[in-house]
């Protein structure tokens, strides 16, 4: 037992570190392409890198307990839609908030997710403990010093990383709300192929797709499909098979950090003395919010 919750604590680490190394990828691929075109195509590669995970668990469903459950295609285009808007919100403010702020700073207010879903959660009837206002606290504090000037005004890309955390976390709670009823691996291929479609239809509105483009991203654009949607997601729905929730989601969160150090070494991101502490603030609330039910 004790090899599985390491085993799972590595693989969980490995997420953390190929997410966090996303956002220099889509910061890299936007020299090439517009935000919308570069999340077009990551989502539809990412639906598709889905496929044969989706027939590998069909096949050893029916091995196991037999022919799986039958789902009617308006409950998973609904399903798949809504959830898909929200992860088409959320891309897309981050995406276009890179072209503003730093791979690293995105990475740690992206991450306010991870406090804001049990906020959420307490407004929809459920009660949080005081480590989630305790972690609220910290995080908004360290916000402030990295988003908020000396002269109290906000960065327009972190703004939107910030909006953007919002529809992370709403995209969190409806995958959580959906998933007990749809098998969570043909929801994501769906919601994927949803953001991928409104990207694309929003690029051909507002940008110019080029292919050629799209061939010099090819390298960000394959981690960020690939890597980030297709092994990441695999990694992290085999991991959480044998680690608890709230530990698995502590250490997904150290993908923000992960996203400094990526900055940092490829993109020669450098954050000031206030930005670093506002980072630490950040992370620890993210930590606090988590550690709510383990006390």
């Amino acid at each position: 037992m004790k090899s599985q919750l390491i085993k799972s604590d590595l693989l969980l680490l490995v997420t953390g570190l190929i997410w966090g190394f996303a956002f220099v990828a889509q910061r890299i691929g936007m020299d090439y392409v517009g935000p919308f075109t570069f999340n077009g195509v990551r989502f539809a590669l990412g639906s598709l890198s889905l496929i044969p995970l989706i027939l590998f668990s069909q096949r050893r469903t029916r091995t196991e307990k037999g022919r799986p459950k039958q789902i009617s295609p308006t409950k998973l285009i609904l399903s798949g839609g809504l959830t898909g808007l929200a992860l088409f919100l959320g891309a897309s403010l981050q995406q276009v908030g890179l072209v503003y702020t730093t791979a690293g700073k995105a990475g740690f207010i992206t991450g306010l997710y991870v406090v804001i879903v049990p906020i959420l959660w307490f407004f929809r009837g459920r009660r949080s403990g005081s480590g989630t206002w305790i972690g609220a606290s910290l995080a908004a504090i360290g916000l402030y010093l990295l988003s908020v000037t000396s002269s109290f005004t906000i960065q327009f890309g972190d703004l939107l990383e910030i909006i953007g955390a919002l529809f992370w976390a709403s995209h969190i709670l409806l995958i959580d709300h959906f998933s007990k009823k749809i098998d969570p691996i043909v929801l994501s291929l769906i919601q994927f192929a949803f953001c991928s479609i409104l990207s694309l239809i929003t690029a051909l509105i507002f940008e110019t797709i080029v292919l050629q483009e799209i061939l010099n991203a090819g390298i960000p654009i394959l981690y960020g499909g690939l890597g980030s949607v297709g092994i990441a997601y695999t990694l992290q729905v085999v991991a959480q098979r044998n680690a608890h929730p709230a530990h698995a989601a502590i250490i997904l969160s150290l993908e923000s950090v992960f996203a400094a150090i990526g900055g940092w070494l490829i993109l020669n991101e450098m954050l000031s003395t206030r930005s670093m502490i506002g980072c630490l603030l950040m992370f620890a609330g993210m930590l606090f919010s988590q550690l709510r039910k383990r006390g």
